[in-house]
């Protein structure tokens, strides 16, 4: 009789493997052009990948476990596998942050700060009227995020992110037995 994986053991090689999609990805855009990293429709196309990912592994995981899963694993799969591949993508962030291009993060804090000034410009503020003391705060705010200590921040907050995208994930893969209902 074959053994079935915990969820954890699942886990583990979608989450390599999303999480290695994630890297390469962000590398690919690199070497494209390294503005898009800030661009907001990279983000959203990265999450949509990560989301897609996240629930055909897991379907694959229920049809091992013979076509049924509960809420429960398939949240805790879900959860597991967001957060390895979160993990070897911070890794792979800081390798191109810290080894690839030291410079990259002051260029894309500027970039990132253009965009936050270009987002209040057309919400129709007039950024040139806001205190010089407030801009320079948005500066060193748009900047902290390319850090070692930003991006562990930020993993901080996306757990909280993996948690409510696992509750999805794990509304949309579960599946009841109905022959087990009387």
């Amino acid at each position: 009789m074959e053994e079935k994986q915990t969820p954890f053991q699942a886990a583990v090689r979608p989450g390599l493997t999303i999480g290695l999609v994630s890297v390469a990805m962000t590398f690919l855009v690199y070497f494209i052009d390294s503005s898009l990293l800030v661009a907001g429709w990279y983000g959203l196309v990265a999450l949509v990948l990560f989301f897609v990912l996240v629930i055909y592994f897991g379907r694959q995981y229920r049809t091992e476990l013979g076509g049924f899963m509960t809420f429960g694993v398939a949240f805790n799969f879900s959860f597991i596998t967001m957060i390895i591949s979160g993990l070897i993508s911070i890794g792979g962030q800081m390798l191109l942050y810290y080894v690839i291009d030291p410079a990259l993060p002051e260029v894309l804090a500027e970039l990132a700060f253009e965009n936050n000034i270009s987002m209040l410009e057309g919400m129709g503020m007039n950024p040139e009227s806001m205190p010089a003391e407030q801009l320079e705060e948005m500066r060193i705010n748009s900047g902290r995020g390319f850090t070692l200590t930003g991006q562990l921040m930020a993993f901080g907050f996306a757990l909280i992110f993996y948690a409510i995208l696992s509750l999805i994930t794990g509304a949309i893969l579960k599946k009841k037995d109905k022959s087990l209902d009387y």
